[in-house]
């Protein structure tokens, strides 16, 4: 039997361990856990999620309010918490975790202040502790997943056994995992993306068409892989499912929180007033602060983030954000 603990109960996290008490193929042990009793309780109680339609949660799946039983025995912890929480999440789970687990991240973000990506986060917070460390990341919306829709996705980590061994576990007849040693990069992908679909959402909301949303798109992929050359990833990492795939999905889809976000910053609303609306966590606004400081600190102009960083903090009318964009100095595509 594989024991795996899902750590965070929202719609990833929940889509995840679905897919996997569900494996007919292989002996999944799934535990999923939540920092939040309610949530628990209420999936308890439902067996659905609120925010993934359709789906009846299998009885397979272990609950758990306590985190040190939800980490007993786990040989694959899958971090399901949004990003400004992974740190404090990881401190609280590493004195329970055994050498040799491996740990999951799913979440897409960059830390705020220190600009570090999630696994660099989880790693401080383990210590001297030996476990690999694989970001699983891609264009994989949950309320798919859930329903067992065909997706395809990267597991991502510098310890190549550890992300075959995920890719092993987690595949089956509609979820196909691919590998990459380049953790950086994929984690790089995971967070710029999500601040592009803002701008692909703003873009919708001030009534813009497809040509819009098909810059964007492309000289989004520009800007994400401009700064990952400069961080030392290979170009490969966003021409792949993680890159340009998921900026994709993310910019196009119904079920995109930051796109619906964007949306709403474009119809006037506050970044924190379009938060509130969405009711999720929109990662693309807390990646921004990191985004700036990568870019200052690599030396990598990134226009389009830059504007949405300015309309976040109220310092540029979200009308004005083309006439800004188009103002700059002409150039050369390539």
């Amino acid at each position: 039997m594989i024991n795996i603990s899902v750590l965070g109960a929202g719609t990833w996290g929940t889509a995840l361990a679905q897919m996997l008490a569900l494996d007919k193929k292989k002996d999944i042990k799934v535990t999923l856990w939540s920092a939040i009793d309610s949530e628990i309780d209420a999936l308890g109680e439902t067996r659905s999620h609120p925010n993934l339609k359709g789906m009846v949660l299998t009885e397979k799946i272990i609950l758990e309010k306590d985190l040190q039983s939800a980490c007993r025995g786990a040989e694959i912890i899958i971090l399901a918490v949004p990003s400004p929480y992974v740190r404090a999440t990881a401190k609280k789970f590493a004195p329970f975790i055994e050498d040799g687990c491996i740990i999951v991240d799913v979440a897409k973000g960059l830390e705020a202040g220190s600009c570090k990506t999630l696994s660099e986060v989880i790693s401080d917070e383990l210590g001297e502790k030996k476990n690999a460390i694989v970001a699983l990341s891609g264009p994989t919306h949950a309320e798919e997943v859930a329903l067992g829709m065909p997706t395809a996705i990267v597991a991502a980590s510098d310890d190549a056994a550890a992300a075959e061994k995920i890719q092993s576990i987690f595949s089956n007849g509609f979820f196909r995992v691919y590998t990459n040693p380049d953790i950086k990069g994929v984690e790089i992908c995971g967070a710029l993306k999500n601040i592009i679909a803002l701008a692909a959402g703003l873009s919708a909301g001030l009534g813009y068409g497809d040509n819009a949303k098909a810059a964007i798109i492309t000289r989004g992929i520009a800007e994400i892989t401009r700064l990952g050359i400069a961080m030392g990833c290979p170009e490969a990492t966003f021409s792949g499912l993680a890159g340009i795939g998921d900026l994709v999905v993310t910019c196009t889809s119904v079920h995109s929180r930051n796109n619906r976000a964007g949306y709403l910053l474009g119809k006037g609303l506050s970044a924190e007033e379009a938060t509130k609306e969405v009711g999720m966590v929109v990662e693309g606004i807390n990646a921004l602060e990191g985004a700036m400081a990568l870019s200052k600190k690599y030396g990598v102009d990134l226009p389009i983030c830059s504007i949405l960083d300015l309309i976040v903090k109220g310092k540029l009318d979200a009308g004005d954000a083309i006439s800004v964009l188009f103002a700059r100095d002409l150039k050369s595509e390539t």
